[in-house]
């Protein structure tokens, strides 16, 4: 059965409790039994935002799931709605909550306004660095290097990422 990786991200209101709220609902729709792999919190600079934008809180989180990868972002998408983020603002606006897919077991899909693996996911730090902390030898479908081989070889503008909090 697929394991799903997903990136979390807050830069308003209490961050930390946002990303422990979303962590919450993924709970309630992960497959019973397995393992949801969290990764620790870390403090980044906001990229491609606009100017005066709050630093984020991100990590990564993999859980199994039994639908489809659809299905799933239908319900991160209903779960950035639970949590106060609302849709129609400027693209890279603030937000209390950001959830992306980044990608569902060997699944390679561009089509319904989802694509995985995330095109962008081993070109950000702030995704890399907390999926290589729980998934290091992960290789994504259609790649050859693993996760950690990603980081290791990335070249990016971004900041060092500050740890917020490693167990949370």
């Amino acid at each position: 059965m697929p394991r799903a990786g997903i990136a979390l991200g807050s830069n308003l209101g209490q961050r930390l409790a946002n990303l422990q709220a979303a962590v919450e609902h993924l709970r309630r729709i992960a497959r019973p039994g397995d393992a949801l792999l969290q990764a620790p919190v870390y403090q980044t600079a906001p990229v491609d935002c606009s100017a005066g934008s709050p630093d984020f809180h991100n990590t990564v989180v993999e859980i199994g799931y039994d639908g489809t990868p659809i299905d799933l972002l239908k319900h991160t998408q209903a779960i950035e709605s639970a949590l106060g983020r609302t849709s129609g603002t400027e693209h890279h606006a603030p937000r209390v909550i950001d959830i992306d897919l980044l990608y569902f077991g060997d699944t390679i899909h561009a089509a319904d306004g989802l694509t995985l693996p995330h095109p962008r996911l081993t070109r950000r730090r702030f995704v890399l660095q907390p999926l290589a902390d729980i998934r290091p030898d992960l290789v994504l479908p259609g790649d050859q290097l693993t996760i950690a081989k990603h980081l290791a070889r990335l070249v990016s503008n971004e900041p060092v990422l500050t740890l917020v909090q490693a167990v949370w």
